[in-house]
């Protein structure tokens, strides 16, 4: 076989091993969208509203009653948020889930407008029945594909959310689309060891400058050691015991394969302020 010839070959495996990823992705993703469409059906009274693994602050944040329970995923929200000033600004958050960190940022930041956008119409649905801030509305909405005109709004944020996206890139570009001229994308998620080159390498070709660049692994790993009882509480209520184990798993409680993975460097979490420039 020529030297050419191996070319060829080699381009033909990773091709197919590109195939193999996109499919892996689409179907992570489709995943998620039903679990997240079964949560919000069998939650009628709102106990959930949060889906992220929190952040610790050292210092304890000052939050209201209502929000106490709460308290680690609204201060991953507050650890995102709080790095630029959005109030009276137009704001969308990508990825809203059960919409307490949208929530969250309309009382706590006051911003003009906050729009959440989900994929999930079970979600949406859920998002406007218990959230009612006049600052905050809710729509269907595809991170592929925004559902809104170019420079629409002045900042984006996406939490914890785009590791299930099948094409990240996209996002990406889509994220810089819909941003004003030196508008503001706050973004937060985690990747596995092997993915965290490819992910950094997005971000840098999206052309979206990168004002911060934070590690808050183990941040968020305390998050979700000193949110374990909640979390506990959770799987066993909401799911039947033949599920749980899925739950733990999903739910990040301790000793979980995913809260390990925070600790011994497998998995990694990252924050971002990123801005629009051309």
């Amino acid at each position: 076989m020529t030297k050419k010839d191996w070319i060829k070959k080699l381009i033909k495996i990773l091709n197919f091993f590109n195939l193999v990823n996109k499919i892996y992705l689409k179907g992570q993703s489709l995943v998620v969208n039903k679990w997240y469409n079964h949560l919000s059906k069998i939650d009628s009274k709102g106990e959930v509203i949060f889906l992220n693994y929190g952040y610790q602050y050292r210092e304890k944040l000052r939050l209201e009653k209502i929000d106490e329970e709460n308290r680690y995923c609204a201060q991953l929200y507050h650890k995102v948020v709080s790095s630029i000033n959005i109030k009276d600004k137009k704001v969308l958050e990508v990825g809203c889930g059960k919409g307490g960190g949208t929530s969250f940022i309309a009382r706590y930041f006051k911003p003009k407008l906050i729009v959440g956008i989900d994929n999930s119409k079970a979600e949406i649905k859920f998002d406007r029945e218990h959230h009612y801030e006049k600052n905050l509305k809710f729509e269907y909405g595809n991170a592929i594909k925004i559902p809104f005109e170019d420079e629409s709004f002045d900042a984006a944020i996406n939490i914890e959310s785009s590791h299930s996206y099948p094409n990240f890139n996209k996002f990406l570009q889509e994220a810089k689309r819909i941003l004003k001229p030196k508008g503001y994308f706050l973004f937060a998620d985690f990747r596995s060891r092997e993915l965290i080159q490819s992910f950094f390498d997005s971000i840098n070709k999206s052309k979206l400058k990168i004002i911060k660049k934070e590690d808050i692994t183990e941040n968020v790993f305390r998050a979700l050691n000193l949110d374990n009882e909640r979390r506990m509480k959770l799987v066993r209520q909401f799911l039947p015991k033949f599920l749980q184990n899925l739950g733990k798993q999903f739910a990040g409680v301790k000793d979980s394969e995913l809260c390990n993975s925070f600790k011994n460097g497998k998995r990694k979490y990252f924050y971002f302020i990123l801005q629009k420039y051309n």
